[in-house]
């Protein structure tokens, strides 16, 4: 019985330890946070989709910039590879197409308007012309799939960027990417509850996902940061992040002043949208 129970805990503590391993960010070498540290971002630009400023149009992100908000945007690559800044894979909710943006040229994209404004798809490029380094960036790329080729266009236009920025993506593939060919440039995991989602369920969707919850694929993409939905943020490998391993953790997505307060112990950047948030000093 005394070997049964003691093979247990030398089971039990070998597991513990590769667990601590996986979910592990990046320890050494780190990108100084501050530039990041207790700011709030607009979520696809400071928009109204009600309004002429939609979400991830030209005209939200002016409005952010103005108020002094930092931008957190999507960007993903047309047909003919160009960096455009939206967020679903398809025009239905945004344009009332039923057409996927990478079957799109740019040129094609440009015949839509967001939510009925006389707003359009921006080009990355046009974008970053805009904010030319006045508030600093959190940049997610939209990938679900192992081609790395929106890595390769979209990089070199940030790394000639004169402004602050990272990137983030729900894809560990992005991250290591990252690693590999830009290794100081600041890089987040973005994650979800995703057990809770029915969608992420099936299964095909669930090893991929669950994984990416708990955080596992730390252990090859060693993010800096892990921007984690806020209703979730009782994860324990998120809080091992934070507590553990002393990784900054942004907040998705703060949607009052409510949200805000309770997730002010346990984020350091805030991702918000739906309201208007007071800026700390210092901003």
């Amino acid at each position: 019985m005394s070997i049964r129970y003691d093979s247990i805990l030398t089971t039990s503590a070998v597991l513990s330890g590769l667990y601590l391993l996986a979910v592990m960010p990046r320890m050494t070498n780190r990108p100084d946070p501050a530039p990041f540290n207790k700011k709030y971002f607009a979520h696809r630009g400071l928009h109204d989709n009600a309004s002429d400023a939609p979400e991830n149009s030209m005209a939200a992100f002016r409005k952010a910039v103005d108020a002094g908000y930092g931008i957190e945007l999507d960007v993903q690559l047309t047909a003919d590879l160009v960096p455009v800044i939206f967020h679903d894979p398809d025009l239905k909710r945004v344009c009332g197409v039923n057409r996927m943006v990478r079957n799109c040229t740019f040129k094609e994209l440009q015949e839509y308007t967001l939510f009925g404004s006389s707003e359009r798809i921006p080009a990355l490029k046009e974008f970053l012309d805009m904010v030319g380094g006045r508030v600093p960036l959190i940049v997610e790329y939209k990938s679900e799939d192992t081609d790395m080729t929106l890595c390769r266009v979209i990089d070199p236009m940030l790394r000639n960027y004169k402004g602050v920025y990272c990137i983030e993506s729900f894809n560990p593939l992005v991250l290591l990417w990252y690693r590999i060919h830009r290794p100081k440039v600041m890089r987040g995991q973005l994650s979800d509850g995703f057990i809770h989602i029915p969608k992420y369920r099936t299964l095909a969707k669930a090893p991929a996902t669950i994984s990416v919850q708990f955080l596992i694929p730390n252990f090859l993409s060693k993010p800096d940061f892990i921007a984690y939905n806020h209703m979730y943020e009782g994860n324990l490998s998120r809080r091992i992040c934070r507590s553990l391993y002393r990784a900054k953790a942004a907040a998705w997505t703060i949607r009052s002043e409510k949200e805000l307060k309770k997730a002010a112990g346990a984020f350091d950047v805030f991702i918000f949208d739906s309201f208007i948030p007071k800026l700390p000093e210092g901003q």
